[in-house]
């Protein structure tokens, strides 16, 4: 890594003792059900989302559905998750597309008081490693924010690709997605000393254990964004190994949810806001492409959530 001060410094810092402290938040942007941004209905939301204490809040990310965001309700987002963390924790906002876009996301979240960005994986196209560094480097070059690396998708490094991205001014980390242990452990020797790594599968508890013996305990918590409880149950269970507790709420909860979200596109997205509202957070649709559950759906979710805040000791 280029040498690491200032405000860089500071953001790893906070970001190293929230990944150790708890999940990582990424929280659902609220909409009405015309399909506008519900700017009040997500204060509301995050409210209750941070008095869990994360260890750090990603807005506007893919849970978020950052895809569907215009820059004005990007920057309403930003906003409200900034005044409301009111420094108790690090703001990551989501960025992507091309470079030229992603910078005018990331020139809207510096101005907003984010702490840094996590780049998306780019729309469309897929790409040789050198123009993924490349994608990088010019979004280093544009803002004076940290940044990381999201690699899911058409978006995988190898050892070589990372140490490359380490060496650009800015770019402090690596979220994964595409659980391929053998790489990855390759990857975290690749880097160097104090890059930051961390799970980003999809539901990303069912494989926390895995991740954790290459090296990267850290993860996002999709179940976090509708049930803080559950999340920090699991993961308390986990950091104190305490596998009967872990593979109970596997066994019960994550990996029947799992299969449940495999049975339809987009529903890593839908399953969290229907859950969601389930709990009467004011979060709203999902805004298409992406689809509601199905009332079939809906009922086993239900039944799912019910088990899971029993096992977790909470209620609905």
């Amino acid at each position: 890594m280029t040498e690491i001060k200032g405000r860089q410094a500071e953001v790893i810092g906070r970001l190293r003792e929230g990944m150790a402290r708890g999940v990582l938040s990424f929280p659902l942007t609220s909409f009405h059900e015309d399909g506008a941004l519900d700017l009040a209905g997500y204060r509301a939301y995050l409210e209750r989302q941070l008095a869990s204490e994360p260890g750090a809040v990603f807005p506007a990310c893919g849970t978020g559905e950052f895809h569907a965001l215009n820059e004005d309700e990007y920057r309403a987002v930003v906003e409200a998750t900034v005044e409301i963390a009111a420094g108790r924790l690090p703001v990551v906002a989501g960025i992507g597309y091309g470079w030229a876009q992603a910078l005018r996301f990331a020139r809207i979240a510096e101005d907003a008081g984010a702490d840094g960005l996590l780049v998306l994986p780019h729309y469309l196209v897929t790409a040789p490693e050198a123009g993924l560094v490349e994608q990088l480097r010019r979004i280093a070059a544009g803002t004076s924010l940290p940044l990381i690396a999201y690699q899911r998708g058409q978006v995988a490094f190898s050892a070589a690709g990372v140490r490359a991205i380490a060496e650009i001014p800015r770019v402090i980390g690596l979220k994964d997605g595409h659980s391929d242990l053998d790489r990855l452990r390759r990857l975290t020797f690749a880097a160097p000393d104090g890059f930051l790594f961390f799970n980003g599968a999809p539901t990303a508890e069912i494989q926390a254990r895995a991740y954790a013996t290459v090296g990267v305990p850290a993860y996002s918590s999709a179940v976090h964004a509708f049930a803080p409880e559950i999340a920090d149950t699991f993961f308390a269970a986990l950091r104190a190994g305490d596998t009967a507790n872990t593979d109970r709420l596997l066994r019960e909860f994550y990996v029947p949810l799992v299969e449940l979200r495999d049975t339809v596109p987009g529903y890593s997205v839908s399953l969290v806001k229907a859950a969601a509202r389930l709990r009467g957070l004011p979060v709203g649709p999902v805004r298409a492409p992406l689809i509601d559950p199905s009332p079939a759906d809906l009922a086993v979710l239900e039944e799912l959530l019910d088990t899971g805040l029993q096992l977790a000791g909470a209620s609905r």
